[in-house]
């Protein structure tokens, strides 16, 4: 289990990740629109705009994700439940949390959960 220095620490990475993907959102955006009004002279530049805004369009998904479990950890910090692992219940790992912060799962519980998704 966490302790609460543990905790404190970790929520001050989450909050350091979530205002870096807020703005790495943004300029993914920005990049996209300005890929999306470039004046194309041949059908080689629309295709590779095409693509450079496809890969930042994904980009930006996988972002958004990970934002949205971020704002989850946080506020599970917030309600005492952090740490906890969501289907087992069990403590996660401290090694973990600071692998991935936002785990929602322990070790044997995202193995199962990943194998369930696939």
């Amino acid at each position: 289990m966490a302790s609460t220095k543990q905790i404190d620490e970790l929520e001050v990475l989450l909050n350091q990740r979530l205002v870096t993907i807020e703005s790495n959102i943004t300029d993914g955006i920005d990049n996209i629109s300005k890929l999306n009004n470039c004046d194309c002279k041949d059908e080689l530049d629309f295709a590779e705009a095409s693509s450079d805004s496809f890969t930042s369009g994904l980009i930006i998904s996988q972002q958004k994700q990970e934002l949205k479990e971020i704002k989850e950890a946080l506020e599970s910090i917030k309600n005492g439940t952090y740490g906890i692992c969501e289907m087992c219940d069990e403590p996660i790992a401290i090694g973990r949390l600071k692998a991935k912060p936002f785990a929602k799962f322990c070790t044997d519980c995202r193995e199962i959960h990943e194998n369930n998704n696939n």
